[in-house]
């Protein structure tokens, strides 16, 4: 719940490494200001996932979660666990439910979910259980809803105009590139090297892109879906 006036903020994340790839510096930043911050993350993986992920590979991006969980110093971690790669076995309305009652429990202002047609089919479902979580009549107290770009999935997308990821929201983070990049490293099943999307190079790059929008060396970018004033 808000307390003394603070923003109460939810990334939402369909894998672990979307919330620090779209919105890694927002959460540094966010949390800075004073912010209480919230992650929820809807996939993950077990030794039961059908894939049949080693014990080794579970144990492992078990330990890299709670490591960026203690290096944002998030207020609250949920973490839904449907099985990654596998959502589209899931129904939606057993999606919706999960999601809903965090979204209940936590009460943001302000929520950060995934872009709406990236590449990736976990990230579009996932959207489709999101979105309807967020209808102002039933979640009067989001204030503002705003979308970020994943690198590997947003710019992946099929370049036709229904799929653009247009930013209108710029959050000025040059004070936090840093401090991004190295929790994107803590991410070692996932961080590419350079120059590839999911790279240090491609993040400060991309970063100092969103940047120049607004005349600083580095940003992130959003698609703002929804402002109540």
């Amino acid at each position: 719940m808000k307390e003394n006036n603070k923003s109460n903020v939810l990334f939402v994340s369909v894998h672990p490494d979307d919330e620090t790839l779209g919105c890694g510096g927002t959460i540094l930043k966010h949390k800075c200001s004073g912010d209480i911050i919230n992650w929820l993350n809807i996939t993950d993986m077990d030794n039961n996932h059908p894939f049949n992920f080693s014990s080794e590979i579970v144990e492992k991006v078990q330990h890299i979660i709670m490591n960026v969980v203690n290096s944002y110093e998030f207020n609250n971690f949920i973490n839904l666990k449907f099985y990654e790669r596998i959502i589209d076995t899931i129904s939606i309305s057993e999606l919706i439910t999960k999601i809903s009652k965090v979204i209940y429990d936590i009460q943001p202002d302000i929520l950060y979910i995934p872009n709406r047609s990236d590449v990736n089919s976990d990230h579009r479902i996932a959207f489709q259980a999101i979105y309807p979580c967020t209808k102002n009549f039933r979640y009067p107290f989001i204030k503002s809803i705003l979308m970020y770009e994943t690198l590997s999935e947003t710019e992946f997308s099929p370049p036709l105009a229904e799929n653009s990821f247009i930013p209108n929201t710029f959050v000025d983070i040059t004070d936090f590139i840093e401090k991004k990049i190295e929790i994107m490293k803590l991410y070692e099943t996932e961080i590419m090297p350079d120059p590839l999307p999911r790279s240090a190079h491609a993040i400060k790059g991309l970063a100092a892109f969103r940047g120049s929008r607004i005349g600083v060396r580095y940003a992130e970018a959003f698609m703002s879906i929804f402002q109540k004033y």
